[in-house]
């Protein structure tokens, strides 16, 4: 029988060459796989804004997998703890189904996407759920409350229980219906 797991206690598996990620009442961090760059974020809202999972055809590509698993801040509560200079960005708008642009933050050392930007959300970035260094949050407050682009997901992968399913963008114009309030296109 498997031991009972206590998820409401920090979680730092040995992953990746940093050891000083930390998670606290309503802030942890991410951090690159090879250490050089580390932001705070919040882990409760306003500053935490949602979580979803994406199977788009962008999301796939950038990441090498078959979907993303991401969350949204509100910029004013990220904070860069260390690499800030050592981001270098990408931006495109050719494969972005809302048309906006898509600026990608990676780690110019080791190559780790730590967020996103687009222009259809300003004041607000994306990062990357497997950049958190405690990965009790990623099953606990940034498990994702949407699935977005379920139509491209892949048919050897089951859908989220208990979330948001739509076949398009969640955030926007490219969902096929009315935005939520205060939604915005990605």
């Amino acid at each position: 029988m498997a031991a009972v797991v206590d998820r409401s206690k920090p979680y730092f598996p040995l992953a990746g060459q940093a050891d000083d990620g930390w998670s606290k009442e309503g802030e942890a961090t991410a951090t690159c796989f090879c250490g050089a760059v580390q932001i705070a974020f919040p882990t409760e809202s306003p500053g935490l804004v949602d979580s979803f999972v994406c199977n788009c055809s962008d999301c796939r590509k950038i990441t090498a997998s078959m979907f993303a698993s991401n969350f949204i801040v509100d910029d004013t509560y990220m904070k860069h703890l260390r690499g800030q200079d050592n981001l270098k960005t990408f931006s495109q708008a050719r494969t972005i189904a809302s048309g906006n642009t898509m600026t990608n933050y990676f780690c110019s050392t080791c190559g780790t996407l730590m967020y996103r930007v687009s222009s259809g959300l300003p004041g607000r970035s994306i990062p990357r759920i497997g950049t958190v260094d405690d990965f009790h949050l990623h099953e606990t407050k940034l498990r994702p409350r949407v699935e977005q682009f379920t139509k491209d997901r892949v048919n050897w992968l089951c859908g989220l229980e208990d979330v948001r399913q739509v076949e398009g963008s969640a955030y926007g114009a490219a969902s096929g219906g009315e935005k939520e309030a205060g939604e915005k296109t990605v």
